[in-house]
């Protein structure tokens, strides 16, 4: 069975409910359990007719990005141990999560990758992309997708 699973997280209710589940299943086959929260990087620097339009440093702005990986972990964790399971939590930057969250899974030796899915089709999906389906579609993992119309 699964060894290691890694489940990523946004801290929104969808990605709650596939930490929830991704902790049952861990408990379930005595599998190591990883969260993992994606950081943006710093965004380009405009420029415009007055000049560099920057609303904030990049130290601010890694500082702010860090309290809520934080934040974000701190639920996952609660989550997990709500569920009898001790959890490993992560942040990686990346301005892809599907790519940062397949590193990271490789990096860390994972199995078993348990990500959620809004479950949206046609023009909606198309228009907002989808880091699941990047994920499915790239991985050499196993993918275990958590459909919900939560949200």
């Amino acid at each position: 069975m699964f060894r290691h699973i890694l489940v990523p997280t946004d801290g929104s209710m969808l990605s709650n409910i596939a930490v929830r589940q991704a902790a049952q299943l861990a408990a379930e086959t005595a599998a190591k359990l990883t969260v993992v929260y994606v950081k943006p990087p710093y965004p380009d620097v405009r420029y415009g007719e007055s000049g560099v339009i920057a609303p904030i440093t990049p130290a601010r702005f890694r500082e702010f990005e860090e309290k809520e990986a934080q934040r974000i972990l701190g639920l996952a964790r609660n989550l997990c141990m709500e569920a009898g399971v001790a959890c490993t939590a992560l942040s990686a930057e990346g301005d892809e999560p599907s790519r940062t969250l397949l590193q990271t899974a490789r990096n860390h030796d994972v199995d078993l990758i348990c990500m959620a899915s809004h479950g949206r089709r046609g023009l909606r999906r198309l228009l907002m992309g989808s880091e699941t389906h990047k994920v499915l579609t790239h991985s050499a993992i196993p993918v275990l997708v958590l459909r919900s119309n939560v949200c």
